[in-house]
């Protein structure tokens, strides 16, 4: 089958992108959560995410580069196997600019040329090991964990989650998808993460599921399900330029298509880790020398000590198992 790669990216020195995030953040459109440089800023990773895509994973069909219209001077427009995509290629005009990710997320579906079987990335997840396309997608379905987690409703993006639940509720049955799909829902693979579906088996109601903050496989026909049954409230939401309590997140897609059935079983913590580097930067160091996983994330934090150190390790980690450049690069 054919699979491609979407990955979203923000260049927050580019003076344009600049201007416009501050003429709407002035309008008061904003918390204080979504203007943190945390959350746009570039570390010059990006040249090595290309990099792992296509050393650890050369059978990918073609690559998504999705941006307001950016694009890092290294990057080699001219490759076959690279299709930039801006945000007003897919994205209704009434909704730009956007500076909200999951705004950016909810209409994958309409990127020009989309393969029907894709992964999602963002641009803080990279492949630093080999990995096959059974990793993401086997029988035609998506790889994925069906694994219950509490939400504790604590922060904005909990409260979101649980507007994801509330949609998954009014449509699925729950008693009736643990009939049809129980051995999906209780794979042993899942070991210990899966212990909520124990519990709250008996309990008639979806929560929350648990989400490995990594790379995720879509079918690009659950999008387009999932806005059939939720429009009105996906098109209401997509009026947020920034992340609000009242957003829908892309697990709203992951978990109607759980519920649906339209998956395989995977533990993805297996071969899947997110490192906080506010806590955990030298551990991400060491699994990048080590490629100790196929897929890591690097979650960045505006209160990380000595950042430009922190940032230059795994620089020099990265430039240690993929020292070369692709052809991605100029």
């Amino acid at each position: 089958m054919d699979i491609d790669f979407v990955i979203t990216w923000v260049d927050m020195d580019d003076p344009k992108w600049r201007e416009d995030f501050a003429k709407y953040s002035s309008r008061g459109d904003t918390v204080k959560n979504s203007v943190s440089d945390a959350r746009f800023r570039d570390y010059g990773f990006l040249r090595y995410w290309f990099r792992g895509v296509e050393k650890f994973a050369p059978w990918v069909r073609k690559v998504h580069f999705v941006t307001c219209g950016q694009k890092p001077e290294w990057l080699n427009t001219d490759n076959p196997r690279l299709s930039l995509v801006n945000h007003k290629d897919y994205i209704p005009d009434q909704f730009l600019p956007t500076f909200n990710s999951v705004v950016i997320e909810y209409y994958m579906h309409r990127i020009p040329g989309l393969a029907e079987h894709f992964v999602y990335f963002n641009d803080d997840f990279f492949i630093i090991n080999n990995i096959g396309p059974g990793r993401f997608f086997k029988n035609g379905l998506p790889c994925d964990i069906a694994a219950f987690l509490y939400n504790p409703s604590w922060s904005q993006w909990y409260r979101t989650l649980s507007n994801n639940i509330e949609i998954i509720n009014r449509h699925f049955d729950k008693k009736e998808v643990f009939a049809r799909d129980h051995d999906k829902w209780f794979a042993p693979s899942y070991g210990s993460k899966a212990r909520w579906n124990y519990l709250l088996k008996p309990y008639g109601k979806f929560i929350t599921l648990r989400t490995p903050h990594n790379a995720q496989p879509y079918l690009k026909s659950t999008f387009y399900e999932v806005w059939s049954a939720a429009g009105k409230e996906l098109t209401e939401a997509s009026a947020n330029r920034f992340r609000t309590s009242s957003d829908y997140t892309p697990e709203l897609f992951r978990t109607w298509q759980i519920c649906r059935g339209n998956f395989e079983p995977y533990n993805t913590y297996r071969d899947t880790r997110m490192f906080p580097l506010l806590i955990r930067s030298g551990q991400a160091v060491k699994a990048i020398y080590n490629q100790a996983y196929s897929l890591v994330c690097l979650n960045d934090n505006i209160h990380i000590r000595n950042y430009a150190m922190v940032m230059e390790n795994i620089r020099n980690a990265f430039s240690h198992i993929l020292p070369e450049k692709s052809s991605f690069e100029l």
